[in-house]
């Protein structure tokens, strides 16, 4: 072997060695939490160092500052290098660089992941007045993001929980008791989705129009996989159904087995 053949293949296997470093890394997921109703900032750290971290995933946990709801430390930071982005937050006005960082990340075609209140996580209340000079909105996030609809809820009843129709051998149901699930906390308002989204799961209530539950969607030209699911009460998270479901949609998102 020349020496120009030997250094071709020394170059070949460095690179390969790169490779399958870089493909034992585990993905980072980035949690963002900041909403007062639903415990996430106790769920979700609990099901992190349970779940996610035994897949393996990396997790960078970022909450709202308890002295300035609004402002999310280290997040623009962490989210450059995340994989994943998983919401968990509730009318929030955060710093514009906060919200530009978030459609950095999408625009990027990495996924993203919300639970229950991420439907509205940026938006406005009607009549609200505008954000002070440098917080952002981001009204829309919900139909253009997780190609949702919400318009509020039913109450606070539980709602018993079932699969669409089609969606049966979907990845984010495989191994999910669904008959376990229960929609904790009131079931939300979604229909119509918006197109080009695939519903997994529905929630009825006696006297109350079907509403989907839990849908994906790919939003921008780099279609970036989103899952969203309406559940995410406390209780959601005592069931061992809805970890497993949660645990896929991440999975599913992150394009992994």
């Amino acid at each position: 072997m020349n020496l120009s053949s030997l250094l071709r293949l020394l170059l070949i296997m460095a690179v390969a060695f790169v490779w399958q470093l870089q493909a034992a890394e585990p993905a980072h997921i980035v949690m963002m939490i900041g909403e007062d109703e639903y415990h996430t900032w106790e769920t979700l750290p609990e099901f992190a160092a349970k779940e996610l971290k035994a897949a393996p995933y990396r997790v960078t946990i970022i909450q709202a500052d308890k002295a300035d709801k609004n402002q999310f430390p280290g997040f623009v930071e962490a989210v450059r290098d995340a994989d994943l982005l998983f919401i968990s937050v509730r009318r929030r006005t955060p710093p514009v660089e906060v919200i530009h960082a978030v459609r950095a990340h999408l625009d990027a075609g990495k996924p993203l992941v919300g639970i229950r209140t991420a439907s509205h996580c940026f938006a406005l209340r009607p009549k609200e007045p505008e954000p002070k000079a440098g917080l952002g909105i981001w009204q829309d996030f919900d139909p253009q993001v997780l190609g949702g609809n919400y318009t509020g809820h039913y109450g606070k009843d539980p709602a018993a929980i079932t699969v669409i129709p089609g969606a049966e051998s979907h990845p984010i149901l495989r191994g999910v008791v669904v008959s376990e699930l229960i929609g904790h906390g009131g079931l939300y308002k979604n229909t119509p989705l918006q197109a080009g989204t695939t519903p997994l799961l529905k929630g009825t209530l006696p006297g109350a129009e079907i509403e989907p539950v839990a849908w994906t969607h790919l939003y921008g030209g780099q279609k970036a996989r989103v899952f969203y699911t309406s559940m995410g009460h406390w209780d959601d998270f005592k069931l061992p159904a809805f970890r497993r479901f949660l645990l896929n949609g991440i999975a599913w998102a992150l394009e992994k087995p």
